[in-house]
Order: structure tokens, then sequence, then C-alpha cells
């Protein structure tokens, strides 16, 4: 029997040889994932995309730094009828937009991603009110206030928000970024609102008011950034004293490349960030293999190894534990640890959803004037 399957073998060599290059050749695929680039897609690299490929040879990923502008960008390849883009990291807002719009695909949790290692659900494991319809969380992280310790006394560092708004005691240029996000809510917080009750005042004219109001009090001292990297950047420079910015970045600069910095946890802005699956892409299938694997309980754990971010799933917390190059425990650095999750402001995708049109227009304009 052996020699029999053996000259079988032997005969049909050439053709099954033949018919196996064909059928690795067709099996090969180039992902085009989407992300923010800097410290946060190198996080990702090197916790999911590169594991992933040398498991699986014939998958290529690509990196796209695009995600700054993912919902225009998703509605363009939409519109054109040509989707280049496999996996998009967006934020919830942007995304219950862009599934609203059907531009975007909705995910059965449970079927598509892996349970916890008890077998809990996915969609019992993941953290509460983090996933969407058509939304994968991979971590909780916060817009922080930073600044730089070297452009203050050494008896009158900055430590609040409402610091932010006084530019008597504490000088310089601010950075904040060029949207309303964050902005608004601080401006309200600094001006004396319950971080509770922020949403329910910036949801009526007088509050929105209110807020422009405010940050007009320090317009003439700022500038604004679009990119994350470009935030901890005027810092180093000094070419600002605050910065508004993703605290993983600010870990970054402060505790890789030894800037000066300290964050300011005060009114944090928390929220989450994670996937979205373009629709009529054209790997859909590769894609939901990836994703089943790169948000399981190991690797969201992993992602913290290389940035200040916290998993989005229950499971994983317990598996925090030092940066893989630094040494040093990750768990104080997390947002969610609780000497910093003192005064949180929960980011509401709701309010952003129904009031981030008319918003983001008010506030280019009021950049502008």
């Amino acid at each position: 029997m052996k020699q029999r399957m053996l000259k079988i073998i032997g005969t049909g060599g050439a053709v099954s040889l033949l018919a196996l290059s064909a059928a690795q050749a067709q099996d090969d695929v180039s992902l085009t994932i989407v992300s923010w680039g800097g410290a946060y897609t190198e996080s990702q690299n090197r916790a999911y995309h590169e594991p992933y490929m040398e498991m699986n040879p014939h998958v290529t990923i690509v990196n796209d730094d695009g995600s700054a502008n993912a919902l225009a960008g998703l509605r363009a390849q939409s519109q054109a009828g040509n989707v280049t883009w496999d996996l998009v990291d967006m934020l919830p807002s942007d995304a219950q937009l862009a599934c609203d719009e059907g531009i975007i695909m909705p995910i059965d949790h449970d079927e598509v991603l892996a349970p916890a290692p008890d077998g809990t659900p996915a969609s019992e494991d993941f953290l509460p009110g983090s996933l969407g319809e058509c939304f994968i969380p991979q971590i909780l992280y916060s817009t922080v206030l930073t600044f730089n310790t070297e452009m203050f006394p050494e008896d009158q560092q900055p430590s609040t928000i409402e610091d932010l708004f006084d530019v008597e005691n504490y000088p310089g240029r601010r950075a904040l970024q060029d949207r309303p996000g964050t902005n608004l809510e601080w401006a309200l917080y600094a001006d004396g609102v319950d971080p509770d009750d922020i949403y329910d005042v910036l949801a009526t004219p007088e509050g929105q008011d209110r807020a422009f109001a405010k940050l007009d009090t320090i317009k003439e001292h700022l500038i604004f950034w679009t990119e994350g990297a470009q935030a901890p950047q005027l810092l180093a420079d000094q070419e600002v004293s605050f910065t508004t910015g993703y605290n993983g970045r600010i870990f970054e600069a402060a505790e890789v490349e030894g800037q000066p910095f300290e964050i300011i946890w005060d009114g944090q802005i928390v929220e989450w960030d994670g996937w979205v699956v373009p629709a009529d892409g054209d790997n859909i299938d590769a894609v939901m293999e990836y994703l089943y694997w790169a948000t399981d309980t190991q690797r969201l754990a992993d992602q913290a190894k290389y940035i200040s971010y916290g998993p989005a799933r229950a499971s994983s917390a317990d598996l925090v534990s030092e940066h893989a190059d630094l040494g040093i425990d990750m768990n104080p650095h997390m947002p969610s640890h609780p000497d910093n999750y003192y005064a949180p402001i929960l980011l509401d995708n709701d309010f952003w959803t129904d009031y981030g049109d008319e918003l983001r227009e008010r506030f280019s304009n009021w950049m502008l004037q």
C-alpha cells in the first residue's frame, strides 16, 4: 500500500505541486490596515501585525496612517465604488455615522470575535458600552492636558484643566486639536460645569455659546494641531507650554524619549478606539480571520506592553504587565488606574453623533476668526 501511494504521488507529483503552488498564490493576501501612525501604530505592529504575519506567511499587512480622516476616506471610496481599505481604526462616533450610512459592516460580536479564556462570550467580555453595531473596540484611552515642566517654576507647576485657561499664572501658548471634541468639554468643565452635566449643558444653544466664550478667553494664545504626533513635538520644541494629546503618545515622549512632560489627569476625556470593516472590501474573509485573533484576550493585553492604553476586554486586565522595552509596570500609566481616574469625563458618542457635524462646522469657523 505504501509503495502504491508513493507511486501515485510520484506519477502525479508535477501536477500536484503545480496545483499546490497555484493555490498558495491564490491564497496570498495583502491587507491595508488604516490607523493613526506614530507610537500607536507601532504598538499595533508589535502586538498584532508582525506576530500575525509570522504565523500566516501568506498575509501581508500594509499600514496606512489615514485614521484622522477615516470617515471622509470611507465615504469617498464608497461613492467611487473603489474600496481599497480592508480594516480601519476609528473613533466610535465616526463609526456610528459610517454604520448608519452603510459604508461599514455590522458585526455579530459573538460570531466574529473570540470568547474569553473561560468561555465568556465576547459580548459580555468587552467592557460595558464599548461595543457598537459596527464597531469592535481595542483600547480605552484618554485625551489629556500635558505641559512641559521646564517652562514653569518648580513651585508653580500646573495641575488642573482650569490652569489651561489661566494665562496670567501659567503663561505661554497652548496647542489644541483642531476639532471641537475635548475642547468644548474642557471649556465648560473649567467654567464650573460638573463632568456629569457637561453634555446636558452642551446640548443647548446657551451651553454651546458658553463653551465658545470660554475658549475665546485664550484664543490669542492658541495654535492647533491635526495629527497626533504634532502635539508632543510642539511641546518638546517649547513652541507651546501646554498641549492636548493622546495619553499614549505623551507616555511615549516622556518615558521612552525622556521628554520633560507631565500629564494632568484632571478632566481626562475617556473614550474607546477600535476597528471597523469597510463594506464591499475585497478581503473580508481574511479580515475576519485577522480580527478573531487580533482582538482576543491575550492580544489586547499584549498591546499594553508597548503603549499606555487599557485593553477593551475585562479578561485582559489581569494580563497587563511590564513595558516590553522599558521594564516598567504599565498599570500606573493606564487612564483607568485609580490614581488617574479621579475626575474623568466620559466621551458621549451619542452626543457627537447627533451634534458633531454642526459643532465641527462652528468650531472650524471659530478657528479662522
